[in-house]
This record gives structure tokens, sequence and C-alpha cells, in this order.
């Protein structure tokens, strides 16, 4: 793995897990083990020569080990599409793994990638964090009442989200009459589709619309049963090497910003793991600035690309993890585009869904 090559920067026996979307989110692991897989017996050489400061860690560890075992998982979404950088680090280097296990506890993934099986999920209490979701999707839920907050930005990335023609016939959204388009509903693929629509005075209904996840819409593209298809990502990168014609992409149609989220009554009774997983957030950005080479040789293993691709598409995403004001008003603006195009039907206050630690 790409993590080989950084000797020391990877957390070994980090309690991670990995769940399935149907599987219930079963848990794997969750204990953590001194790295060196001796800390009895250093605890014990410890007592007897008095030399008590190397035994600190540890003794850290296996309590931690302990309390993970009793205070259970934290479920965190991993999400590697369109080219999630932080998220490929940060499972690979076991960030979240490693700072949770402070807390005592242990972390599990979600394979859960889909707007509306995230939301579900984190309504239901079977995911703590989203880690990376789409501020269409949140919208989208936090009109239904859901109870859902915001609590930092994971990505913009509006040139990363493309809609494919079978080939070069369609090269307005006119074209697009009639046709077969598929995609993920209620999503920003979505979001892009009905802004390209609504530029030629168009509506979802002038098309015949597919909801299907991103590897089926490519796949229905590539054999011919669908005219069109929203595609990120690799796939994307992919389809558009292949030859299938851009017909847009997100640029001036969505900011395309993704969020991390989490339950509000989450946040407020466990205000401690919120900021715990912040700061893992910033490590991890910290350390694909200071590691990039080692960054894109994981995001290229993870995503099948070659090195040369994930350093051609890298370029595209912006992972600040800051919310800023200009964020504020692009998922504003989302608002009033969903609600106007039918996609929501209550407002959602915007600076309401943003959780403020204290």
């Amino acid at each position: 793995m790409a993590a080989a090559s950084l000797a020391g920067c990877k957390g070994q026996n980090s309690g991670e897990g990995t769940t399935q979307a149907q599987a219930g989110n079963t848990q794997a692991g969750g204990e953590a083990e001194a790295e060196d897989g001796s800390g009895e017996e250093n605890k014990t050489a410890g007592k007897n020569s008095g030399e008590t400061e190397n035994n600190t860690e540890p003794a850290k560890d296996m309590t931690a080990s302990i309390l993970a075992e009793e205070k259970g998982a934290i479920a965190v979404t991993y999400v590697k599409s369109p080219l999630n950088v932080p998220s490929i680090v940060e499972k690979d280097q076991g960030i979240f793994a490693e700072r949770f296990r402070e807390l005592g506890y242990g972390v599990e993934y979600s394979d859960l990638t889909t707007g509306p099986e995230q939301t579900q999920a984190l309504a239901s209490g079977d995911i703590q964090f989203l880690y990376a979701v789409g501020a269409t999707s949140v919208i989208l839920a936090a009109s239904n009442d859901a109870d859902i907050k915001i609590i930092s930005t994971y990505s913009r990335s509006p040139k990363a989200f493309k809609l494919f023609g079978r080939d070069d016939s369609i090269q307005s959204a006119e074209d697009l009459r009639g046709k077969k388009v598929a995609g993920p509903k209620g999503t920003i693929l979505h979001e892009l589709l009905v802004a390209y629509l609504a530029e030629a005075g168009m509506t979802e209904n002038d098309i015949e619309f597919m909801s299907m996840g991103i590897p089926d819409s490519q796949a229905a593209l590539a054999g011919g049963s669908v005219d069109a298809a929203l595609l990120a990502g690799p796939v994307a990168y992919n389809m558009e090497k292949d030859g299938f014609p851009v017909i847009t992409d997100g640029t001036g149609l969505t900011e395309a910003t993704i969020v991390v989220a989490a339950s509000g009554d989450y946040l407020d009774s466990h205000p401690e793991e919120a900021k715990a997983f912040l700061e893992a957030q910033k490590q991890v950005l910290t350390f694909i600035n200071e590691n990039q080479d080692a960054a894109m040789e994981a995001a290229a293993e993870e995503t099948e690309l070659t090195i040369d691709a994930v350093k051609e598409m890298y370029p595209m995403y912006d992972f600040d993890m800051t919310i800023r004001d200009s964020d504020i008003e692009a998922m504003k603006k989302t608002v009033v585009f969903m609600k106007d195009n039918g996609m929501i039907e209550n407002d959602v206050d915007i600076e309401g869904l943003i959780w403020k630690a204290e």
C-alpha cells in the first residue's frame, strides 16, 4: 500500500473496522493494542526496573482497548468517489481510529455512498458522522424535518461532476428532450442536470430520468440503454478517456459543495466526540499537504487510477474544511433552486444547519 513507504506514519492495530451497506453496520474489531504488541510485558518490566517513563503509551493503549470494548465504535461513512483523497488517506493512515481510541472508541466504516442512504442511516443512529455528503442531500433531508447539522466543509469541485452523452448528437439541453438520462437522484449530479435543463427553459419532465448510482449509470451509457449519464470521479475520467463526449460539467451550474454532517442530537450529547472528529479532519488535511506524493499514491491505489491521472484530477478539488461565507451563500442558492424546481417543498435555514462548537 501507499503507506508502506511511510514508516512510522500509519497507526498499526488502529481499531478500525468496515461495515457493509445492507448489513446494518456490523462491527469489526474495535480494540486497540500497544503499537509494539507487548504492552503487558513492558508494563511489568517497568514496575520491576522503575523505568515508568517509557511505559506510558502502552498503558494508555491498554486502557483505551478496554474502554473501546465498553463504548463500542463510532461509525463513519467511507466515500471515495468522486476523488475523495482525504477519505482515502484518512483510512489508509488510521487517523480517525487513532484519535477516537483516545476517547475509548473503536471506528467502523460504512460503505453507504448515496445521499438518501446516508441521511437515512444518520437519522436511524446507525452512523454518527457523514464524512462527505452532498449539500444537496443535506438540504433535502432538512427540508423533510430530519435532524441533521453541518459541522464542516469537505470539498468543492464543480468541474469534477459531468453529464456525458452516448455520442456527439447531444450538443445542448434541447437535444436531451425525450431522451433517457441516468444518474443518482437527490445528489449534486442531479442538481447539475436540473440546472442545465433550466437554462433552456426545460424541466426534468421533459426527459426520461432514470435514477441509479454512478456505476450503473456508467454501465447503462456504455451499453447503449440510455442516451446520457451523470458521472463523477474516476468513472468520469475513464469515460472521457474512452471517448464519450462531455455535454457539460458543473461549472456555473452548481458549486458541488460536499460537507460533513451529523445529527443535532448526537452533537448535543457528544460534543467532545464532534470536536475530536474535526481535529482529526484537520490532521488529515495537514498530512496530505505535507505528504503529497504518498497521498497521491494512496488515492491511485484505492481508485485503480494511475498516479498521473490522480494528479491530473486533484486540482479540480478544494478540500479546505472551513465553512466559508461563499459556501453558505452557495447552499442558500441551492435551496432556492431546489424549491423552484420542485425538489423540496419547505424552506431550509442554512445558518440554522451549521453546528458551532462551544
